[in-house]
């Protein structure tokens, strides 16, 4: 009896856990509240006062990182369980375990690493755009010069062959003289 008692208990124990695991929404809603709260101590930290200038720099960074979850958030459905990953450069990292309807978040040297390799990203990105538009002017550039090239060649034929006509032209009349 004790056996079929235990059995039963964990049978509805994995029903309950199952019913109650949070979607990817209650998993983004937690790590933005983290995010939130690492961008507030870490502000506070390095002794920015609480004026507008630092509101619009949380909100950016809050914006930013609310975007890259919703595009990169994977969410890994283990029917008691779930966890959350992001892939970022080929690595996975889990960001969140969830359990009886509850979020996990893991520690802010985490969230630091991760806010760090995303601003390191995007200056990666920044960089690489500079450098395709740097690109882009060359390549434009020594088109602009390739075209005035032939423009050039392309006159000095017509002046030649004009050239050679007022040549030939003199010639016929030196003939017709003789």
């Amino acid at each position: 009896m004790k056996k079929l008692l235990v059995i039963v208990i964990l049978l509805l124990v994995a029903v309950l856990m199952t019913q109650t695991v949070p979607d990817k929404a209650a998993h983004k809603a937690a790590m933005m509240e983290a995010v939130k709260a690492y961008v507030d101590e870490e502000a506070e930290n390095r002794g920015f006062g609480d004026n507008a200038l630092t509101k619009l720099g949380k909100n950016i960074v809050n914006k930013t990182v609310e975007v890259a979850l919703n595009s990169k958030l994977q969410v890994n459905n283990y029917y008691l369980f779930n966890t959350t990953h992001i892939s970022q450069g080929g690595n996975d990292r889990t960001l969140s375990l969830g359990i009886l309807g509850h979020v996990f978040t893991f520690d802010k040297k985490m969230l630091r690493e991760a806010l760090e390799k995303a601003a390191d990203e995007k200056d990666e990105a920044k960089n690489e755009l500079e450098a395709a538009k740097v690109a882009l002017k060359d390549v434009k550039r020594l088109k602009r010069e390739q075209l005035k090239e032939e423009r050039r060649k392309a006159k000095e034929e017509r002046r030649k062959a004009k050239e050679e006509r007022r040549r030939e032209k003199e010639e016929r009349k030196a003939q017709k003289n003789k």
